[in-house]
């Protein structure tokens, strides 16, 4: 048994029923549920769609995410989330950047290694060695000044902790902004690279080891073993290349505004919802949201 999940921008709560029962029909899907009015529906389907591919591209063109996911275990209990342009909706290394008067080349060379067309190692380590002289206390002012939230990661963290899922942050980016953003939202615990400081200024050195694209993937093992879990109880979120091993492993990998080389290698694709896509593909309704 599938679950065929449809849902919009809440700013923009544009689900037109229609749709939904049209779909419903075609699919020979049960009764629909709306997890949301105008926002969310959901409705049962006994096989995987052949025509799913076109369909969802129908409905990208209408600005509707579509996503059939299994129907046994979509209630997951752990939450395992990258943060740059993920959990923040910028990416922390680029706000830096544009502190030390570098920001167009730094930016240029995080979209390329994002995207999957560099080594993930060798091109942080380029940018950071570009921030070199960079004073520490501009950390505090870009979290001050430049870093907002993804709309809906509160209730996201909130939901799921109400329900004892474990939160875990592990992002290739660094622990001086990990350790906030984690603190902000709730999670249980947060991986990241380590920013080298001498003298109240950055050497433009990383931390070793490098975490990368594989430091996500061990996480994930880790913490499953630890938790006593299995991966497949995990639903797991980021947009860039270096969050693919996490995404494929993972019980349900959700690419959010993922680069279109990521979002091509994910089944479940978020590119108009919020994080609270995350909880709708999840079954849960948002009269269950915890705010």
């Amino acid at each position: 048994m599938f679950t065929a999940v449809l849902l919009t921008n809440p700013k923009a709560q544009a689900l037109d029923p229609a749709l939904v029962e049209s779909l419903r029909n075609a699919w020979g899907g049960g009764d629909a549920v709306w997890l949301a009015p105008d926002e969310a529906a959901e409705f049962d389907i006994a096989v995987m769609p052949d025509n799913l591919a076109d369909v969802w591209e129908s409905c990208q063109a209408m600005r509707v995410d579509l996503m059939v996911v299994p129907t046994d275990g979509r209630r997951k209990k752990m939450l395992l989330a990258d943060m740059d342009s993920t959990m923040i909706q910028q990416e922390c290394i680029d706000e830096l950047a544009e502190e030390a008067g570098v920001g167009a080349c730094v930016k240029d060379i995080t979209a390329r290694a994002m995207n999957g067309e560099l080594d993930f190692d060798g091109a942080l380590r380029e940018r950071v060695g570009l921030l070199k002289g960079l004073k520490a206390a501009v950390i505090d002012k870009v979290l001050a000044e430049r870093i907002t939230y993804m709309p809906g990661g509160k209730a996201l963290l909130a939901t799921m902790k109400a329900e004892r899922s474990h939160a875990a942050l592990v992002s290739g980016g660094f622990t001086a902004f990990t350790g906030k953003v984690a603190a902000e939202l709730g999670f249980d615990e947060n991986r990241a690279n380590t920013l080298v400081i001498q003298d109240d200024a950055l050497t433009g050195e990383v931390g070793m080891p490098i975490l990368g694209k594989q430091a996500k993937v061990d996480a994930l093992e880790q913490i499953t073993a630890r938790l006593g879990i299995a991966e497949q109880d995990v639903i797991a979120v980021g947009d860039g290349a270096n969050d693919l091993g996490m995404l494929k492993r993972a019980g349900m990998g959700v690419a959010l505004h993922a680069k279109p080389s990521v979002a091509a290698q994910c089944d479940v694709r978020v590119n108009f919802g919020d994080l609270t896509a995350l909880l709708f593909v999840q079954g849960y309704s948002k009269d269950k949201f915890v705010r």
